[in-house]
């Protein structure tokens, strides 16, 4: 239970002695507890991108990435990691100027607005993260059906043997599997990390448009 429930608590019993807080004491605790989410928003944002840096680092030198260098696709791919980047940086700079606006905030009216404005931004960040991801894996997948030796030779066979329709069938109800299942998996994950804490933002909210009235 938090400050603000307790002291509601409080005031709820009859016998309390308790001094009432002045509107602009309760905008001052509300104000201090959404800075401090989004302060850890745009932390956890950056620890999430180390985290996939030191992941993506630590895979560099598998079979798969090492098999993968073999189809000469740096014209492809380092424009589209660039990009994912670029992507990275905008939204750290973002949740950075979130928390830079929402600290120096001195209105309820203003403190509202940048709550609404934090909410989008990271449902916004994890909108362009699963479409990057869903993006990569059809570019990963083109290029394989394009250099790919084996790949080739396997559709080249089905092609003479008629099958061609049927193993493109399979190939695309497979990826779509491993997509909606890659799209639930970092759903879950994106709940647990900024969920929870958008669910807090969203309470203080509450308590603004109550002080509004």
């Amino acid at each position: 239970m938090d400050e603000l429930e307790l002291l509601k608590k409080d005031w709820q019993k009859e016998d309390n002695n308790y001094p009432k807080l002045t509107y602009n004491e309760i905008y001052k605790m509300i104000l201090k507890k959404s800075s401090s989410i989004v302060k850890w928003i745009f932390i956890i944002s950056i620890l999430e991108f180390i985290l996939w840096s030191v992941v993506s680092f630590l895979l560099k030198d598998a079979d798969y990435n090492q098999r993968f260098k073999e189809y000469h696709a740096e014209s492809i791919m380092m424009p589209f990691i660039i990009l994912g980047y670029v992507i990275i940086a905008y939204f750290l700079y973002k949740f950075f100027m979130n928390y830079r606006t929402i600290s120096v905030t001195d209105n309820a009216k203003v403190l509202m607005e940048n709550i609404l404005k934090t909410r989008r931004t990271v449902r916004h960040y994890v909108a362009v993260n699963l479409g990057y991801m869903v993006v990569s894996i059809f570019v990963v997948l083109g290029i394989q059906f394009n250099r790919d030796e084996q790949m080739i030779s396997v559709i080249e066979k089905a092609t003479a043997n008629g099958e061609l329709f049927k193993f493109y069938a399979i190939t695309i109800i497979i990826v779509l599997l491993v997509i909606a299942v890659l799209i639930g998996l970092f759903l879950l994950f994106y709940y647990l990390i900024y969920g929870i804490l958008l669910k807090r933002l969203n309470k203080n909210y509450k308590e603004l448009k109550k002080l509004e009235v």
